[in-house]
This record gives structure tokens, C-alpha cells and sequence, in this order.
């Protein structure tokens, strides 16, 4: 071998142990990153739960994230919405007609006009004077001179229009509030009118064109006058017929007292006849006819007295009858009626009230005679004055009080006057009895025969 072939040799093993070597490092490497792995999933295997609840942990606190986010825009969203509705809630309610009794507050009237014809007089002026400010051209006025195309003429004619649409537009509003105002929309219409003017004022800002305040509070004054007309039309309505009623009741007294006389003549009459064929009569006869003329006495005395009330009750315009009367059947418990009449035979004014327009007859707790009934009326409706039904109408006479409490102050006024306590309600009490059994029957129907199995 030369010398050149030995190192090749040489060369070759060495290159050869070096490979070794690095292969064997390798070897080692890839044991101790088995075990390693080995070792790692032994870790992840018992440490798994801990490393998904830190995962979750995360995830979860991210979702919150997520949704308080969300929560605080759709909050925002929300108010943004809400303010929006309350405004249309607010123009909407200015238009509504719905009876809304809980936010009707009282009207306090603006005028104290005696007569319904004073208010039509004042309506009719206050138009005169809306007509003066329209012919005066001061209900509705533009601050700005303006000009169209650079001509005076036609920014003139531009504003003439302008007014007229105002006026129109406004006046339109006014007449509609006023020709549909009632007792439970008053304030509506008020705030009708006065957000017509500001919406329509509002509107023409561009173009300076203005609803004066004066015209405004001249079109409210009518508002309150044709209110108050209507109130007035229907106060006087009842007033009339609380007259009629009172001649009414004057005729009949004037009738009955007619009839009181008649009857009086007519036992009178039989009387003097009687006792003329007695003084001619005599045997049985006689026995009878003395008998007949002790039972025309009678009568006779009792006409004759009969005849003396009328007279007295037509004459004395005070003089008459107090009752007290219930209906629980239509009122309920411990509403009673407190009313007066000066009918020769009160109990016709009970059943005059207890007509159709009530589903049940009045039961007469008390008829006190008084020789001024008014006065007597007028004391017990001032003790329960704040226990009125009706407080505005003081013409309906009911009152929820006890029965107790009415006697109370009656003996204060006349200490002998009768009372009965119990209502009888006949009617009523047989209706509730009635629709107990049918109610039972039904029940028990309903118990045989079931709906469902």
C-alpha cells in the first residue's frame, strides 16, 4: 500500500467514527425527547381539569365582556328609543279622546256668566275682536322685509301667502279643539291649541312669520267660553226641570186639594141626607140608618181633615215631607238618598223615583213631616256635605253614610221622627237568591256531567 492509499484509510475511519458518534447523540437526543414527551402528557393527564378551568375562566370572562358591551349599547339605544316615545307619547296624548278620568283634573272655570246667552254674547265678541286683529293684519306677522329675484313686489306676495297658510293652519286647529271640547279633554284642547301655535310658529322661524300671543290667548279665552257655554246650557236644563218638577208637584197638590173638597162635599151631602130620612124613620129602621150616618161621620171627619191638609200644604209653600230612602240593589250598602216633597201623599214621589230609570225600588227608611222641609233637608245635606256622591252636581241628593249617622242628626232637628232599619230590598234580595241557585244548579250540573275526563 503506498502512503496516499493508508491516509485514504485513516481518513475514512475516523469520518466513519465521527458519523457514529453524531448518530449515537441523535439516539440519545430522540430517548430523552420521548421521555420528555412521556413525562409532558403525564403532566397534561393530571393537570388536565386545572388548565380547561383557566381556559374556561378566560373564555367566560371574555363573554362578559362581550355582553356588558352589548347590554350598555342596547341601554343607550334604549333611552335614546324612550326619549323618543315620550315625545310622540306627549303629541299624541294632545289628539287623544279617550276618557282618561284618573288624569282629568277639575276645570276651574274662567268666566261667571249668569245666563248661557251671556256666554253666547262674549263668544260672539271675542270673534269680533279675532276678526279686528285678522282685518288689522296683527294675528299673524312677518319681521322681515323679503325679496324674491331681488324684487320687493314678489317677497311681498311670498309673505302674503305665508300668513294666510299660517292663519288657515292655525285656525283650522282652533276650531277643531273648540268644536269637540268636553269636561274630560279641556286640558287637551288647551294643549292642543297651544302646541299648534308653537309647532306652527316653529316651522316659519326660516321664513320670520309669527303667530301674535294675543290672537293665541283670545282663541284660549274662546276655548273656555264655548266650554263653559255647554256647562251653562246643561246647568240650565236641570234647573228647568227641577221647575217643572216643582209645578209638577204644585199642580198636584192644587188637584189633590180640588179632590179633598169634592170628597168632603160628597160625604156631607150623604150625611144631611141620612140624618133627614132618620128623622122620618123609626123601628129597625131607624137603627140603620144611625148606624150609617156614625160610619159618614167618620168619613166625613176624616175628608174634612184630608180636605185641611191640602189646603194647608198649597198655601204654605215650606210645609212637606223629608225622606229617607236606599236602593242597595243600585247603590250598594250605606247609600242613602236625603230628598224632600211637598206632595199631599209623598210615597207617589218614592215611586216616581223608582221608575225605570232604576233596576230596583227605593225602601223608605224615614217620611218626616216638617212645617219647613227645606230648612230640615237643607241642615242634613250640610252635615254630610263632604260625604256627597256627586260633588259636583248638588242637585243628586246620595250620600254614603250610615243609616245611624242620619238618624243622629234627624233626632237633633225633630227628636220624634220613625225610623226603619232594615231595607227590605225585596226585588234584590230574590234576584241575588235566584242566581245563588242557578249558579248551584250549574254547579252541580257541572260536577254530574264533567267537561273533561
Amino acid at each position: 500500500m503506498d502512503f496516499f492509499t493508508i491516509i485514504l484509510l485513516i481518513c475514512i475511519a475516523l469520518l466513519g467514527g465521527a458519523i457514529y458518534f453524531i448518530y449515537g447523540k441523535f439516539k440519545l437526543k430522540e430517548v430523552e425527547n420521548n421521555d420528555n414527551l412521556v413525562k409532558l402528557k403525564k403532566y397534561e393527564s393530571k393537570y388536565s381539569r386545572i388548565i380547561n378551568i383557566d381556559n374556561e375562566v378566560e373564555n367566560s370572562l371574555n363573554r362578559k365582556n362581550q355582553l356588558n358591551s352589548d347590554i350598555h349599547a342596547l341601554q343607550l339605544d334604549y333611552q335614546k328609543k324612550y326619549g323618543l316615545f315620550q315625545i310622540l307619547t306627549r303629541k299624541i296624548a294632545v289628539y287623544d279622546e279617550d276618557l282618561e278620568l284618573a288624569e282629568t283634573g277639575f276645570y276651574k272655570p274662567h268666566f261667571d256668566f249668569g245666563t248661557s246667552e251671556e256666554y253666547k254674547q262674549r263668544i260672539a265678541l271675542i270673534r269680533e275682536k279675532q276678526k279686528a286683529m285678522l282685518k288689522a293684519k296683527t294675528a299673524v306677522t312677518c319681521s322681515t322685509e323679503w325679496t324674491v329675484g331681488e324684487s320687493k313686489a314678489e317677497g311681498k306676495k311670498m309673505v302674503t301667502r305665508a300668513i294666510k297658510l299660517t292663519t288657515r293652519a292655525f285656525n283650522n286647529e282652533c276650531e277643531a279643539a273648540i268644536a269637540n271640547v268636553r269636561w274630560n279633554n279641556i286640558e287637551k284642547m288647551q294643549e292642543r291649541i297651544r302646541k299648534a301655535a308653537e309647532d306652527i310658529n316653529k316651522m316659519n322661524e326660516s321664513n320670520h312669520v309669527y303667530i301674535d300671543r294675543k290672537y293665541v290667548d283670545m282663541k284660549m279665552q274662546e276655548l273656555w267660553l264655548a266650554y263653559e257655554y255647554q256647562e251653562k246650557v246643561k246647568e240650565e236644563k236641570e234647573e228647568q226641570a227641577e221647575i217643572r218638577r216643582q209645578m209638577r208637584e204644585e199642580a198636584k197638590l192644587e188637584q189633590e186639594m180640588v179632590a179633598a173638597k169634592k170628597e168632603e162635599e160628597k160625604f156631607q151631602k150623604l150625611l144631611l141626607k141620612a140624618q133627614a130620612e132618620a128623622a122620618k124613620a123609626i123601628g129597625g129602621n131607624l137603627d140603620k140608618l144611625n148606624a150609617e150616618i156614625a160610619e159618614l161621620s167618620v168619613k166625613l171627619e176624616e175628608a174634612h181633615q184630608k180636605n185641611e191638609r191640602a189646603i194647608s200644604m198649597a198655601q204654605q209653600t215650606k210645609a212637606g215631607h223629608v225622606y229617607i230612602i236606599s236602593n242597595i240593589g243600585s247603590f250598594g250598602e250605606n247609600v242613602y238618598k236625603i230628598g224632600m216633597t211637598r206632595r199631599l201623599e209623598p210615597m207617589d214621589r218614592v215611586h216616581e223615583l223608582g221608575d225605570a230609570s232604576v233596576p230596583f225600588y227605593f225602601d223608605v227608611h224615614a217620611m218626616i213631616y216638617s212645617d219647613n222641609a227645606p230648612a230640615m233637608e237643607n241642615a242634613l245635606h250640610k252635615s254630610f256635605a263632604e260625604r256627597r256622591l256627586n260633588l259636583v252636581n248638588l242637585r243628586k241628593e246620595f250620600f254614603h253614610v250610615t243609616l245611624d249617622e242620619i238618624q243622629s242628626e234627624v233626632h237633633k232637628i225633630s227628636s220624634d221622627a220613625e225610623f226603619t232599619i232594615t231595607a227590605e230590598a225585596e226585588q234584590y234580595r230574590q234576584s241575588q237568591t235566584i242566581r245563588h241557585e242557578k249558579t248551584q244548579a250549574e254547579k252541580k250540573l257541572e260536577e254530574e256531567i264533567p267537561a273533561l275526563i
